[in-house]
C-alpha cells in the first residue's frame, strides 16, 4: 500500500486533486466572460433588429418597395435575427459542460453560476424559437397592409398561427424557467442579469400569446370563411358596471373578407321590456337572479366576467330581431379616446369635433349638462359612437397608421377597455386566454379583485376614486394571513351637478344629498381563501360570502357620501399567497391604483 501511494501514479493523481480545482474556476471565468460578450452582441443584434421592425412598419404607401417581400429591409432584418441567434447559441454553449454543470450545483456557491447558465439558455431559445416565426411575419404583414388594408393584412395571419403557437409555447416555458432560477446570490451581476430577463419574459409572454390567439381567431372573426355580424356596445363608465360601464349606445358591426361596415345604430332604450333567456348557471343565478338581468337591459353585465354579458346581449339581441349575432365587443370612452389619437377627430353632425382629449368629459359628463331632455341627449350618444366608430373604420384602412393603431390597440389592452367574445366554442376558447376575452380566471392562486356595480342610478362614478392595496402577513398552517385594503373617494361636488346625474332611482330610506352614491362592492379573493373578519372605516361589518367561477366573493352595499372616503379592510386567509396576486383591474373612468406589498417566502 505505502508503495502505490508513493508510486508516480498516486503522484499524478494528487496532483491533478489539486490542480482541477484551479484550472476548472479559471475555464467558467474564461467561458463566463466569453457567454457575457456573446450576450451583450446579441442583445445589441436585438435592438438593431426592433428598430429595423419599427422602421420597415411605418413606412407609408409612397415607400411600400422598401417593406416589400425581397427587399432591403427583410434581408437585414433576416441578417440581424441569425446573428442574434448565433451569439446566444455560443452563450449557451460555452456555459454548458462538466464544470459549469458541477460548480451551479454547489450549495450557496453555485447559484451566480446556475443563473448564468439559466440566462444563457432562455436567451438561446428565445433567440431561436421564439423570435424568428415573429419577426418573419412581419414584412409580409405590413406589405399587405400597404398592398389592402389593415383588415385584409390580417386576414394573412391565418398561415402563420401553429408559428406563432409555438413561439408562444416556448416564451412561457422560458418565464417558468426562469422563474425557477436563484432570485438572490453572491454575484450582483448575475442577479440583475436575471431580474432583466423576467422582467422582459413578463412583456413578451403576453405579446407572443395574444399573437397566437390573433393569428387563430382574427381572419375567420373578420368574416375569411363567411360573413360575421358583431354586437358592438358603448359602455358609459359613468355608471358603473361589472364589465366597465353601463351598456348605452350600440352598433351592429358586419365582416365580410376583411371588410368592415355598420349595418345600424341604436341605443339602450331599443333593448328596454325585451326578455331574454339564457342559461348561466346555478352559481350565476344565485349572485345576480335578484337584479333580473335577463329582462332589466341596465343590469346585464353586473358580473366582471364578459363572456356572461356577451351571452346576455346575444340572448337579447336574438329575442328583440330574431338575428343571430355571431360575437360581441364591448368598449368605453376610454377606448375611443386612445384610438383617437392615432386616426385624429371625428365630426358629430353639428360640426363638434370629437377627439381623444374631450370624447371621455363630453359623453360621460358635459353632455348632461348639454341636453335635459332624455330621448336628445341618448340620440346624442348614438351620434357620437357612429362619428368615432365610422372614423376608425376609415382609419383601418389606411396602412400608414398600421403602427400606430397596433400600440393603441395595446394600450387598450393593457387598461383592460376592450373585450371580445365569439359564438363559436373553439374561439372563445381562445379569446377566454388573452386580455381581450375580459374572462374572470378560475385558476388557482393569488388573486385579488375589486369590483363595483352602481346600485344608486346616478351618473357619479364619472368621480369615483378606487385604491386596492394587498399585504401579505404571517405564514399559517393553510397558507398565509392578507389584509386587503380598499378605499372608495366620491369626489362629486356640492352643487351644480345636473339632476339626471343625481337622481337616486334606489330610493333609499334615509335622507341623501345631491352628488351622495351608492354602490355595490364585490372583492374577489384566490380559490380557497376565506374570511376573517372585515371592517368599515374602523368598525366590524358584515359583508355577503358568494363564489363566482371558484373565487370567494364578499361584497358589502355601501353607501358613499359626496366629497367623502370610507374604508374597507378585510382580513383574509389565502392558500397560496407566497407570490404576487393577479389584480382584476375593472376598468372605469379613474384607472384603479393597485399596491402590491412583498413578503419573504413562507417555510416550506
Amino acid at each position: 500500500m505505502r508503495r502505490r501511494i508513493h508510486g508516480p501514479l498516486a503522484r499524478k493523481a494528487l496532483l491533478a486533486a489539486a490542480v482541477l480545482p484551479p484550472a476548472a474556476a479559471a475555464w467558467i471565468v474564461a467561458t463566463g466572460w466569453l457567454a457575457a460578450n456573446e450576450l451583450r452582441a446579441a442583445h445589441h443584434d436585438l435592438n438593431a433588429l426592433r428598430e429595423s421592425v419599427a422602421a420597415s412598419t411605418s413606412t407609408g404607401p409612397s415607400h411600400a418597395p422598401a417593406v416589400a417581400a425581397g427587399s432591403a429591409a427583410e434581408p437585414d432584418q433576416e441578417r440581424l435575427l441569425r446573428s442574434a441567434a448565433a451569439h446566444a447559441a455560443r452563450a449557451h454553449d460555452l456555459t454548458t459542460g462538466p464544470a459549469w454543470y458541477t460548480a451551479s450545483q454547489l450549495p450557496f456557491l453555485g447559484r451566480p453560476f446556475e443563473t448564468v447558465r439559466g440566462i444563457a439558455n432562455a436567451s438561446h431559445r428565445l433567440a431561436g424559437d421564439v423570435l424568428p416565426p415573429l419577426v418573419r411575419a412581419v414584412p409580409r404583414l405590413s406589405a399587405d397592409a400597404h398592398a389592402s388594408g389593415v383588415p385584409h393584412a390580417l386576414l394573412e395571419l391565418e398561415g402563420e398561427a401553429p408559428a406563432f403557437a409555438r413561439a408562444a409555447r416556448v416564451a412561457a416555458k422560458v418565464r417558468d424557467d426562469t422563474t425557477r432560477l436563484p432570485h438572490s446570490s453572491w454575484l450582483p451581476a448575475a442577479d440583475r442579469g436575471r431580474a432583466q430577463l423576467s422582467d422582459q419574459l413578463d412583456r413578451l409572454v403576453p405579446g407572443t400569446r395574444d399573437a397566437a390567439v390573433a393569428a387563430s381567431v382574427m381572419p375567420s372573426m373578420l368574416g375569411a370563411h363567411g360573413p360575421r355580424r358583431y354586437f358592438l356596445a358603448f359602455q358609459n363608465t359613468a355608471e358603473a358596471r361589472g364589465t366597465g360601464g353601463l351598456p348605452g349606445a350600440f352598433a351592429v358591426l358586419r365582416a365580410d373578407r376583411g371588410r368592415l361596415s355598420f349595418e345600424r345604430f341604436g341605443n339602450n332604450t331599443e333593448l328596454d321590456g325585451i326578455r331574454a333567456y339564457v342559461n348561466l348557471g346555478a352559481e350565476f343565478a344565485d349572485r345576480y337572479g335578484n337584479n333580473e338581468p335577463g329582462s332589466a337591459w341596465a343590469n346585464s353585465n353586473m358580473s366582471p366576467h364578459f363572456p356572461y354579458a356577451a351571452r346576455m346581449w346575444s340572448a337579447y339581441w336574438r329575442a328583440h330581431t330574431g338575428q343571430r349575432i355571431d360575437g360581441a365587443i364591448a368598449i368605453d370612452p376610454g377606448t375611443l379616446s386612445l384610438l383617437l389619437r392615432v386616426t385624429g377627430p371625428a365630426r358629430l353632425p353639428d360640426g363638434t369635433a370629437l377627439t381623444a382629449d374631450n370624447v371621455m368629459d363630453l359623453t360621460e359628463r358635459t353632455s348632461y349638462a348639454m341636453y335635459a331632455d332624455t330621448a336628445e341627449r341618448k340620440a346624442f350618444f348614438v351620434e357620437a359612437a357612429r362619428a368615432a366608430a365610422e372614423r376608425l373604420m376609415g382609419a383601418v384602412e389606411d396602412p400608414k397608421l398600421l403602427p400606430a393603431l397596433l400600440n393603441a390597440v395595446r394600450d387598450v389592452q393593457q387598461e383592460g377597455r376592450m373585450q371580445v367574445w365569439s359564438a363559436d366554442p373553439a374561439e372563445e376558447q381562445l379569446l377566454a386566454q388573452g386580455a381581450f376575452g375580459g374572462t374572470l380566471p378560475d385558476t388557482p392562486g393569488p388573486f385579488a379583485g375589486l369590483v363595483v356595480n352602481n346600485a344608486a342610478g346616478t351618473k357619479l362614478d364619472y368621480y369615483l376614486d378606487r385604491s386596492l392595496v394587498w399585504a401579505p402577513g404571517a405564514c399559517t398552517d393553510t397558507g398565509r394571513s392578507v389584509t386587503a385594503t380598499v378605499t372608495l373617494t366620491n369626489r362629486a361636488p356640492t352643487s351644480g351637478l345636473p339632476e339626471y346625474v343625481t337622481q337616486r332611482v334606489d330610493a333609499p330610506p334615509y335622507r341623501t344629498l345631491p352628488g351622495d352614491n351608492r354602490l355595490l362592492v364585490d372583492y374577489y379573493a384566490g380559490q380557497g381563501a376565506t374570511l376573517e373578519h372585515a371592517t368599515l372605516d374602523g368598525r366590524r361589518v358584515e359583508l355577503i360570502p358568494g363564489v363566482e367561477r371558484g373565487h370567494p366573493v364578499y361584497t358589502l352595499d355601501l353607501e358613499l357620501p359626496r366629497q367623502s372616503s370610507r374604508t374597507l379592510v378585510l382580513h383574509l386567509r389565502e392558500p397560496e399567497a407566497d407570490r404576487a396576486p393577479t389584480i382584476l383591474r375593472q376598468a372605469l373612468v379613474t384607472p384603479l391604483q393597485a399596491t402590491v406589498k412583498q413578503a419573504a417566502p413562507c417555510p416550506a
